[in-house]
């Protein structure tokens, strides 16, 4: 398989010298960037995966009538809150 190669990009000579200032012992400021162009793209297909596992899971619980009304939740929530509230007052918190 032949490589190709990502288009150059103009950077600030001063934001060039902090990047080159972070290069790990022979790195080459091409495998830098190659490097942060792959973690992105890993990231990228990671949030994308995650965000359409979410959906899917939201999708079904609506479908199987499961689930806890976010107000139900909230509630619960403040309840306890205020339980935690009270104790810490009697213990002179």
């Amino acid at each position: 398989m032949k490589t190709a190669t990502l288009p150059p990009i103009r950077v600030a000579p001063d934001f060039r010298l902090e990047l080159e200032g972070v290069l790990e012992q022979g790195e080459s400021l091409s495998q830098f960037v190659e490097n942060a162009v792959r973690t992105t793209v890993a990231r990228r297909k990671n949030q994308a995966e995650f965000m359409r596992r979410g959906i899917a899971a939201i999708e079904a619980t609506k479908r199987d009538g499961g689930g806890i009304p976010a107000e139900t939740v909230v509630a619960r929530l403040e309840a306890k809150l205020a339980a935690a509230r009270q104790t810490k007052a009697q213990r002179g918190g």
